[in-house]
C-alpha cells in the first residue's frame, strides 16, 4: 500500500481484540445519515442476541449528522437486521436500523420505511433484485490509488477484470472486503475490477424485497471500514474523474415471479414500458451528480432519453441475451449512480411496475 497518514498498529490491537469479554457482547448500531453516508455507535449488550426484536432501541444526536435541528436533536434507532462482526467476531453483531423521530414518525432521511412497505404490499410477485456496487478507492490524497501523482495512467483497456501489476491497484482491500462480507451473511454474489484503474465492482443478491437495501447497506460500511484499516479511501461519487474515463453506477437487476415463468418476457417487456413511463422519476432517486456519468458514452445511455434493448449497454434498460433467447428472466436498469440510495432504487422499482400506494411516492427528490 502506498504511505498513510493512518495510525495503525494492528499486532498491538490483536492483544486487546482477544481479551475475554466476560459474557458481554458489542453491537455495531449502523444508521444513514443526512447525507446518505454510513454512521455507527457501539452498544454493551449483556448476552448474545439471535433475534432482532430482543434488541433494544437507541438514539443519537441528529443535529450532528444532518438529521434533526439542535433544539430537538434527539433521533431513535430502530433495529431490523442482524449480521455477524467481522471485525470483533465471538457473538459481536452488526445491527442495521432504522432512523425515527421523537414524534414517532419515520425520520425524513428514512427510506427503508417507505421501501418495506411496498415490499410487503407486493410480496406476492417474490421481487428478487441484485446490485452491482461500483466504487473507487482513493490514496489518502483524494488521488485514485496507482496513479502517478497529479498525472494519469495509460488509457482504459487492460483493466477491466485485470491481473497483474499496473493493471489492478489494491486487490487487498477488495480480497479483504469479500471475505468480511462472507463472514458477515451477506449474499455477497462476487467482485471484479472495473473499466477505470482503481476501480473495482461487488455484487449483492439475488436478495428478495427488502433484504437487498439492508445487504447492501451494511456491505458498502464492511467496505469502508476495511479500507479505513488500509489506510485508504472509498469514494462511490458517479463520476470521480472526470474527462475520458468511466463512471461509476449501481447497476439493479430486477426479477419478478412474472418475468420468471415460461413466457415471462411479455412481463419484462411491460415493465420497460413502466419504466419509460416514469423516466425522470427514477432518475431523481437515482443519485446525485448522475447527469455527469450518464452522457450517452462510456457504456451509459443519455440521462435525458429512455431506451430498452437486448444485450445493449448503452440503453437505460438492458434486456440480457440469455433472457431474450429463453424468453423469461429479468431486466437490468443501467441508470442508477453508485451513490444511489437501494432502498430507494428497489422501492421505486415496485412503485413503478405495480402501482403505488396512499401517501407514499418514492420519486420524491426530498420529503
Amino acid at each position: 500500500m502506498a504511505e498513510s497518514t493512518t495510525i495503525s498498529n494492528t499486532e498491538n490491537l490483536m492483544k486487546y481484540m482477544k481479551l475475554d469479554q466476560k459474557g458481554a457482547v458489542l453491537a455495531e448500531y449502523i444508521w444513514i445519515d443526512g447525507s446518505n453516508g454510513v454512521r455507527t455507535k457501539t452498544k454493551t449488550l449483556s448476552k448474545p442476541v439471535k433475534d432482532v426484536k430482543d434488541l433494544p432501541e437507541w438514539n443519537f444526536d441528529g443535529s450532528s449528522t444532518g438529521q434533526a435541528p439542535g433544539d430537538n436533536s434527539d433521533v431513535y434507532i430502530r433495529p431490523c437486521a442482524i449480521f455477524p462482526d467481522p471485525f470483533r467476531g465471538g457473538d459481536n453483531i452488526l445491527v442495521m436500523t432504522e432512523t425515527w423521530d421523537p414524534d414517532g414518525s419515520p425520520n425524513k432521511f428514512n427510506y427503508r420505511h417507505e421501501c418495506e412497505r411496498l415490499m410487503e404490499a407486493n410480496a406476492k410477485h417474490v421481487p428478487w433484485f441484485g446490485l452491482e456496487q461500483e466504487y473507487t478507492i482513493l490514496a489518502p490524497d483524494g488521488w485514485p490509488y496507482g496513479w502517478p501523482k497529479g498525472g494519469y495512467p495509460a488509457p482504459q483497456g487492460p483493466y477491466y477484470c485485470g491481473v497483474g501489476t499496473g493493471k489492478v491497484f489494491c486487490r487487498d482491500i477488495v480480497e479483504a472486503h469479500y471475505k468480511a462480507c462472507l463472514y458477515a451473511g451477506i449474499k455477497i454474489s462476487g467482485i471484479n475490477a472495473e473499466v477505470m484503474p482503481s476501480q473495482w465492482e461487488f455484487q449483492v443478491g439475488p436478495c428478495e424485497g427488502i433484504e437487498l437495501g439492508d445487504h447492501l447497506w451494511v456491505a458498502r460500511y464492511l467496505l469502508y471500514r476495511v479500507a479505513e484499516e488500509f489506510g485508504a479511501k472509498i469514494t462511490i461519487e458517479p463520476k470521480p474523474i472526470k474527462g475520458d474515463w468511466n463512471g461509476t453506477g449501481l447497476h439493479t437487476n430486477v426479477s419478478t415471479a412474472e418475468m420468471r415463468k415460461d413466457g415471462g418476457m411479455k412481463a419484462i417487456e411491460e415493465a420497460c414500458k413502466k419504466l419509460g413511463e416514469r423516466h425522470e422519476e427514477h432518475i431523481l432517486v437515482y443519485g446525485e451528480g448522475n447527469a455527469e456519468r450518464m452522457t450517452g458514452e462510456h457504456e451509459t445511455a443519455s440521462i435525458d432519453k429512455f431506451s430498452y434493448g437486448v444485450a445493449d449497454r448503452g440503453a437505460s434498460i438492458r434486456i440480457p441475451q440469455q433472457c431474450a433467447k429463453e424468453g423469461k428472466g429479468y431486466l437490468e436498469d443501467r441508470r442508477p449512480a453508485s451513490n444511489a440510495d437501494p432502498y430507494r432504487i428497489t422501492g421505486i422499482m415496485m412503485e413503478t411496475i405495480f402501482g403505488g400506494m396512499e401517501g407514499l411516492d418514492l420519486s420524491k427528490a426530498e420529503k
